[in-house]
């Protein structure tokens, strides 16, 4: 290619878009420096900790800190399984009934619909903290105050996650739902061998989000859980934070092993993600 031939193709990219470009590289690189800070931190001895300049690459490679998290006096495997049974069985109960709500709000005709739907998505104005004492009182007439299904039966029903599938389901042309009607199918056929198949995108993108608010929970779990054996993850870097100081290095080696279920999760539906949620967008 000549030196006349790149110019020209150097011109013909937008200013714009050029400029935008930068902006976003750099936005890119200020949200991966704190994690490559904590990972850092992880592997340095806790006189490295506060080094200024920042060493990004520890002087003396220590490993006893991810040591201490599995196999110390607190290991993580305990809090890594709870959050887990926690994560796992809201997000898939949260996935099902949103679909299941969606689906009526988008395709099942009723009187006063529409209207139903605006004031259940009011619901997301109420601050969730307005909620801890009801619910307090709530599970502990129930008999499951200090257990993981304070937080697993309320995870399971999201504002957010009707939203999002009633979104995705109004962009699905009506012709197959009736030409379905037509063949003699009900709601429920429809429901399970149409829509379902058919929101595969939205469905993921719907897990990912959820999985990942239900495995960073901190205020619920505080309030709602009383005994360790029952901690989950974020609960459990509480034990970093010692009397007199903090080890910065534990915690950063706990935290930076923390956000591996959310990096297997997002990398196995990362393709349904940009999917789910430019689909969503389609109509409202």
């Amino acid at each position: 290619m000549t030196g006349g031939q790149q110019r020209l193709q150097l011109k013909s990219i937008p200013i714009g878009k050029l400029f935008l470009t930068l902006i976003m590289l750099v936005l890119a690189v200020s949200t991966v420096l704190p994690f490559l800070w904590m990972i850092s931190t992880s592997f340095k001895t806790p006189a490295e900790v506060f080094d200024y300049p920042i060493s990004w690459i520890p002087k003396h490679w220590v490993m006893e800190h991810h040591e201490k998290i599995w196999l110390g006096e607190n290991s993580f495997i305990r809090y890594y399984l709870n959050s887990l049974k926690i994560a796992i069985v809201s997000t898939a109960g949260a996935t099902f009934l949103s679909a299941f709500a969606a689906y009526g709000f988008s395709r099942v005709e009723f009187k006063g619909r529409d209207a139903l739907f605006v004031l259940y998505l009011s619901m997301m104005m109420v601050p969730p903290q307005v909620l801890f004492v009801p619910k307090f009182i709530m599970f502990n007439w129930f008999g499951i105050y200090n257990t993981h299904w304070a937080l697993i039966l309320p995870g399971m029903f999201t504002i957010l996650g009707v939203f999002l599938m009633r979104q995705f389901m109004i962009s699905i042309p009506k012709e197959i739902s009736e030409s379905a009607f037509i063949d003699g199918a009900g709601h429920f056929r429809i429901f399970w061998q149409l829509m379902l198949p058919l929101a595969k995108p939205a469905l993921a993108t719907l897990a990912i989000i959820d999985f990942s608010w239900h495995w960073n929970d901190y205020e619920n779990a505080i309030v709602f859980l009383i005994d360790r054996k029952l901690f989950t993850v974020p609960l459990g870097l509480q034990n970093f934070i010692l009397e007199f100081n903090i080890d910065y290095n534990g915690m950063m080696a706990a935290t930076s092993a923390g956000i591996i279920p959310i990096l297997i999760v997002f990398l196995l539906g990362q393709k349904y993600i940009i999917q789910g949620v430019s689909n969503t967008a389609v109509k409202g």
